[in-house]
């Protein structure tokens, strides 16, 4: 094929002169007026290995036009193409050229007053959402199924540990509850990347609810029952039912968390829009905290003014209305969105795992989650942000110097009360909110991964003292109590800012199509750590190995915050492509 060149300078007077000549040329062919026509069309071209570039240059005007037939050995479906090709003329005045450029200089306006943004206008950019609407729609969804997780989080351990004077009870909920999440946790993300999003979020909703209720039945039937958990009592019917019920909640919480935390906030708030992206990130956190901090303090007061069947009834109650109301609005997000959420996760690999056969069945549900672990695992090592994952994990390992079950169970039978208790887990609910706030001008100002580092610093240094305070032996006065959780209160600010700092690190690093795999592996892998702490507790369940158990959840928090430090002195090439370290 003939090759001609064009320069853009001259490429203006070219097309000024034919607006202005109304596309008439001199010569043996004529030509139409789409530029399209230029371009010879070449059935099959690229699929027989055939690459042909075409371009024009140093022309004012198209003298002659000469079909010619060209022949190319490679491609007998090419060989019988009539190629035009332009013989030029250049003996254009120059001041024939300047007049027709004024009378076009329409197309130099085209061409050069293109508006570039300002930095300030690019940041007002990357800070409007994708989907504003349907982010806010996602916003009160999960405003309504946290408030109902949370609330249930801070009942179920106070309630059990009115039943016995040990933590062996929570200990052994808490123990099977990782292990379901260990062995399910990627399955369920796998399935979670296979499935449409929308229906595999509400039955998971479900799910989640249906537990809840059985779990709250279970206990209500003891307390009625006045049973003691004993260590023979155990093996009952009705706490095998609780633990199973519990195991199973936990699960579907899980895949929860990760869809909205790892994918729909992505797509909701854009990939490429990083502080949107930030932003949401951190109303995700302020709304569980927000319902961490409503959960507790409801069922705190309730617990301090009525009986305990009365307020597990009253949470049940909570939970039956929050569950229309949760996949109303999943529902009224997709919509909102324009059905951001229907869209296929990856194209291509989602076409191959589809194609490449049927959704398995349950007969094969064991070998499909043998592959879906190892897989899970496999992917999960190989993510260029493995450092800032196993911090998070190391982080897990403290189950017991932060308000959760352990905690609760440990203050109750110390001897506070449960209004006490509610504000113990509010204070620390509150220091998490504004950890999100400070975490985004930590960010500001070191970057996100020092930001993370300095979170990390800061919660290990508090919780140090806290220990110190625990093994002074004044734990027994009111001031050393109030001491010693003040520092655990204080340390949820390091822990919190680190959570919302991590998360953007892991989004960024992570690939879409293995969010909820990638996602659900580390927290499989996060319940691994928790179990293995709970192990510990199940066997030293007496109050007076609290201080051993609260000195492993300190270096837990050391081992991260050396780990990170550690990975942020020296990142490989891929890191550095990611972060600015």
């Amino acid at each position: 094929m003939a090759v001609v060149f064009v320069s853009p300078t001259k490429m203006l007077s070219s097309l000024s002169r034919r607006q202005y000549d109304s596309y008439r040329y001199s010569s043996t062919t004529k030509l139409h007026a789409s530029p399209r026509s230029l371009i010879p069309r070449f059935p099959n071209l690229r699929l027989n290995n055939l690459y042909t570039r075409c371009s024009i240059t140093n022309t004012e005007v198209f003298n002659d036009i000469i079909t010619e037939e060209v022949c190319h050995d490679s491609s007998s479906d090419a060989s019988n193409c009539s190629v035009p090709i332009l013989h030029l003329n250049a003996e254009i005045h120059d001041t024939e050229s300047a007049n027709l450029l004024v009378e076009g200089t329409f197309v130099d306006m085209i061409l050069t007053t293109l508006p570039i943004l300002s930095e300030e206008e690019q940041d007002v950019i990357a800070a409007m959402p994708a989907h504003p609407a349907g982010l806010y729609a996602l916003y009160a969804s999960c405003l309504a199924g946290n408030l109902v997780e949370q609330l249930w989080n801070f009942a179920w351990p106070a309630a059990i540990a009115l039943l016995h004077p040990s933590l062996l009870p929570v200990a052994v909920m808490g123990f099977c509850t990782k292990v379901a999440i260990i062995a399910g946790g990627p399955l369920v993300g796998k399935l979670m990347d296979l499935f449409p999003r929308v229906p595999a979020y509400n039955f998971l909703t479900t799910v989640q609810a249906a537990a809840q209720l059985l779990s709250a039945a279970m206990i209500i039937q003891a307390h009625m029952a006045h049973a003691s958990l004993e260590t023979s009592v155990l093996m009952r019917p009705w706490f095998i039912i609780l633990v199973v019920a519990g195991a199973v909640e936990r699960l579907s919480g899980l895949a929860l968390g990760v869809a909205v935390e790892r994918d729909w906030v992505v797509l909701l708030a854009g990939s490429n829009r990083p502080i949107a992206l930030a932003q949401a990130n951190a109303t995700l956190s302020r709304i569980d905290l927000l319902c961490e901090i409503a959960g507790a303090s409801l069922f705190g007061i309730l617990l301090s003014k009525y009986e305990t069947v009365t307020c597990l009834k009253l949470a049940v109650a909570l939970m039956m209305w929050s569950l229309p109301v949760v996949i109303g609005l999943t529902w009224l997000t997709n919509k909102l969105s324009s059905g951001v959420l229907d869209r296929a996760k990856c194209p291509q690999t989602c076409c191959r795992t589809f194609s490449a056969g049927p959704v398995p069945h349950v007969d094969n549900l064991v070998d499909v989650s043998i592959n879906a672990i190892k897989n899970g695992w496999d992917e999960y090592m190989k993510q260029p942000v493995l450092p800032a994952s196993l911090a998070y994990v190391l982080l897990c390992f403290n189950v017991v110097l932060a308000p959760g079950g352990l905690m609760t169970a440990f203050l109750t039978q110390h001897g506070l009360s449960p209004s006490l208790i509610g504000g113990f887990s509010c204070l620390c609910a509150l220091m998490g909110v504004g950890a999100t706030f400070m975490s985004a001008q930590m960010v500001k100002k070191l970057g996100i991964l020092k930001a993370g580092a300095a979170g990390l610093i800061l919660q290990a240094s508090l919780l140090t003292m806290a220990v110190a305070v625990y093994w002074s032996g004044a734990l027994s006065q009111h001031t050393a109590l109030l001491f010693f959780l003040g520092f655990i209160v204080l340390s949820r600010l390091g822990n919190m800012s680190y959570d919302v700092v991590g998360a953007q690190i892991l989004q960024t690093g992570i690939p879409p199509s293995k969010a909820n795999l990638i996602g659900a592996t580390e927290v499989s892998i996060a319940s691994l750590a928790e179990s293995i702490i709970l192990g510990v507790v199940i066997i030293a369940n007496d109050i007076s190995h609290f201080g051993f158990l609260a000195m492993l959840s300190l270096l837990s928090v050391v081992g991260a915050a050396w780990l990170f430090c550690r990975w942020l002195a020296n990142p490989t090439d891929v890191q550095r492509s990611l972060f600015s370290f």
